[in-house]
């Protein structure tokens, strides 16, 4: 049965799970019905940007620019305010 359109996956439904059976304080989720619950769920979050920027700061990456370049080019949708926030974050703006 396809799940609804505004419902919650089941790839972040285990996420969540897992951070919760585990003591996991912190989840990667992009996905707008995922972030709010997990939130209620006392979880800290984050998404794939914000975890790029962070391992732009860390030296990991060499250049967040070319980096969504290439997600991009594989089809993944960013929006042109989160591109403009992660370039501004890493000094690439």
């Amino acid at each position: 049965m396809p799940l609804l359109r505004n419902s919650l996956d089941a790839g972040e439904a285990s996420v969540i799970q897992l951070a919760l059976d585990e003591g996991i304080s912190h989840v990667c989720i992009d996905e707008p019905v995922g972030r709010p619950l997990a939130r209620l769920c006392g979880l800290n979050v984050t998404g794939a940007i914000g975890m790029l920027v962070r391992a732009r700061r860390e030296g990991k990456i060499a250049s967040m620019r070319e980096t969504i370049e290439r997600m991009r080019a594989r089809g993944i949708w960013l929006s042109e305010s989160v591109v403009s926030f992660a370039l501004r974050e890493t000094g690439e703006a």
